[in-house]
């Protein structure tokens, strides 16, 4: 392990240099954690945000606290982290395995219920279209990609 030492804060030792697959290592431990100690923390919010995190448990009932919403929030948030970096990884050890925009598209069309999830061939279609012009385009893109051209007349 590669470790520079950078310094303490509240008690917990700073430092730099950890591998990045230690640090999400590390970082699953942390979140599977049985450990139901506290510290306190201080945190500068925008006063929007902590406003409406307020109306939230107060008025909609979104969480006990503002306080339980900001950890689920923020451990939400770490999760999706580390997902990607391991899904990251992945990739990067075995590229072939990523899947095309197509295939993403088609995907997501089959988890949202859209009309043209039964239509993958028009959606790989739409996807070598976009991505000629819009090399950054997403799953969600080539949604709307396909359904201007199916509602097009030909």
């Amino acid at each position: 392990m590669h470790w520079i030492y950078i310094g303490v804060y509240h008690g917990m030792v700073v430092r730099s240099g950890m591998a990045r697959s230690q640090a999400v290592e590390r970082i699953a431990q942390l979140l599977d954690s049985s450990d139901a100690e506290t510290t306190n923390t201080s945190m500068r919010l925008p006063r929007a945000l902590r406003d409406a995190a307020a109306l939230a448990v107060q008025e909609l009932g979104a969480a006990a606290s503002t306080t339980t919403l900001t950890s689920a929030a923020l451990r939400g948030v770490l999760e999706a982290i580390v997902m990607q970096a391991v899904l990251d990884e992945h990739y990067a050890q075995h590229p072939r395995t990523r899947p095309s925009l197509g295939e993403l598209a088609v995907a997501a069309a089959e988890l949202d219920g859209h009309p043209l999830a039964g239509r993958p061939e028009l959606l790989h279609q739409s996807a070598a279209e976009i991505i000629r012009t819009h090399p950054e385009a997403d799953a969600d893109d080539v949604l709307l990609w396909a359904e201007a051209r199916a509602t097009t007349p030909a």
